[in-house]
């Protein structure tokens, strides 16, 4: 199953629990103005510009709620977790936040019940 229905699904079941559930964009990225590009027949972006989101291995999912917040990173079956990912979890719990990875919406929950929500 791929990562994006998997953060889908984890998305719905969240905000069943109270929380909203934000899907973050870490790393660098291109944004630029989109136009209709005749010469293509497809939209296609100008203007390009490198920008900054948020720091690497910031989690896929930011949940927020009544005095809670949770960091969800999420992965399929076979998906690797990279070190600097790991090192934010841990960070994100030092800090008293629940945080883990979620390959699953079961482990998703565990997660955020982990944080006393």
């Amino acid at each position: 199953m791929r990562e994006s229905v998997i953060q889908n699904q984890i998305r719905v079941e969240l905000s069943k629990h109270g929380l909203i559930v934000f899907r973050t964009n870490a790393g660098e990225y291109w944004q630029g103005q989109r136009v209709f590009s005749k010469e293509y027949n497809q939209p296609v972006l100008i203007n390009l510009r490198k920008v900054d989101g948020l720091p690497k291995g910031f989690s896929d999912l930011l949940c927020i709620g009544q005095n809670r917040t949770a960091f969800i990173e999420t992965k399929n079956e076979t998906g690797r977790i990279r070190p600097e990912q790991i090192k934010f979890i841990e960070r994100m719990k030092q800090l008293g936040h629940a945080a883990g990875i979620a390959r699953s919406v079961e482990e998703a929950v565990r997660i955020i019940e982990s944080g006393g929500y």
